[in-house]
């Protein structure tokens, strides 16, 4: 067996298969089944600095972190220096066992305050932000970032060498730019480019739909370990079957549509029991659509479900799919 194990900072991770924070979906629910399925490290949806030195309540749901299974990274979001150190001392006390500062966020409302990839054009305040946090916390601090702006302004080098002189113990590229957003393929060169600039690890990211892309992106570029971010949706199964690849050369099966809906049906209980009826009924419907894609009939289960106002009627609507297949 391969030892797939991988320290940041002072912080050694039991393999370097993570789960990329994705707005939206990786809530508590869904890093709990990564880690169930193998996830080497999880990380919160991205959260704002500005609203976590407000106490905004919804804000601290982000990063509420008890009872669920560690090491979690919480991913932080701002232009402002200070804010961002005070923000990254607040999720720390909260359990924090990383703080991961979002560099690449592309959608627009992100980037008109500048910050996400807007951060990618201004670098000299990149690396105040990394500066700040690093003196902040004690715990290790990792910066997220794309490609570049655009194919004619491609700094992730750079701004991943101003990360490691700033204190940053890893960085993660994903090979996109920020116009790009998540169309056309992504780059893995940049990867490779960045691995061959710093000496901290470098996570890739970008197009991981399978074990074997994992294997090539380690493979093309030297990078230290994989992110996995829209390919794990409706599919927690990747994880592990990327971990047993990468460690023996055996391409375990995918899952078959019996276990694609009973995962269905425990993430919806999960959630359920997690944020209460009014929330996970509405906010479930985007992660059943994933998990049923592809299946015979999952358009008119799909419809059905989003039109279902309490947990009995999405659980009965799943239990009914799940028998016309068992």
């Amino acid at each position: 067996m391969v030892d797939l194990a991988i320290s940041i900072g002072g912080l050694t991770l039991p393999n370097c298969v993570f789960a990329a924070p994705m707005a939206g979906f990786t809530d508590k629910a869904y890093r709990i089944l990564a880690k169930r399925a193998g996830c080497g490290f999880v990380f919160t949806e991205m959260v704002s600095s500005e609203a976590i030195l407000y106490k905004n309540a919804r804000t601290f749901s982000l990063f509420d972190l008890e009872g669920e299974p560690g090491p979690v990274a919480v991913q932080i979001f701002g232009s402002d220096p200070d804010k961002m150190g005070r923000a990254a001392r607040v999720v720390v006390e909260h359990g924090a066992a990383a703080v991961d500062i979002n560099m690449g966020c592309p959608t627009p409302k992100i980037v008109k305050n500048g910050e996400g990839s807007a951060l990618m054009r201004d670098l000299p305040r990149a690396a105040a932000i990394i500066r700040a946090v690093r003196e902040a916390v004690t715990v290790p601090v990792t910066v997220k970032m794309r490609k570049g702006w655009s194919a004619e302004e491609v700094t992730a080098p750079e701004l991943a060498a101003l990360a490691e002189a700033n204190g940053a113990d890893s960085v993660t590229v994903h090979g996109r730019t920020r116009d790009q957003f998540y169309s056309g393929k992504a780059d893995w060169e940049i990867i490779r480019r960045v691995k061959e600039t710093v000496r901290i690890p470098v996570i890739g990211n970008g197009d991981i739909w399978s074990p074997e892309d994992a294997r090539r992106m380690l493979e093309e570029t030297g990078c230290d370990g994989v992110m996995i971010g829209r390919g794990a949706l409706g599919n927690p199964w990747l994880f592990r079957r990327t971990l047993h690849y990468l460690a023996t050369g055996e391409l375990l099966p995918p899952p078959g549509p019996v276990e694609r809906i009973a995962m269905a049906l425990h993430h919806f209980e999960l959630e359920v029991s997690l944020k209460g009826a009014g929330l996970a009924v509405p906010q479930m419907r985007k992660h059943l659509a994933w998990y049923l894609k592809g299946l015979p009939g999952a358009a008119a289960k799909r419809a059905a479900i989003n039109s279902a106002g309490t947990p009995e009627e999405v659980r009965s609507l799943l239990n009914e799919f799940l028998a016309e297949f068992s």
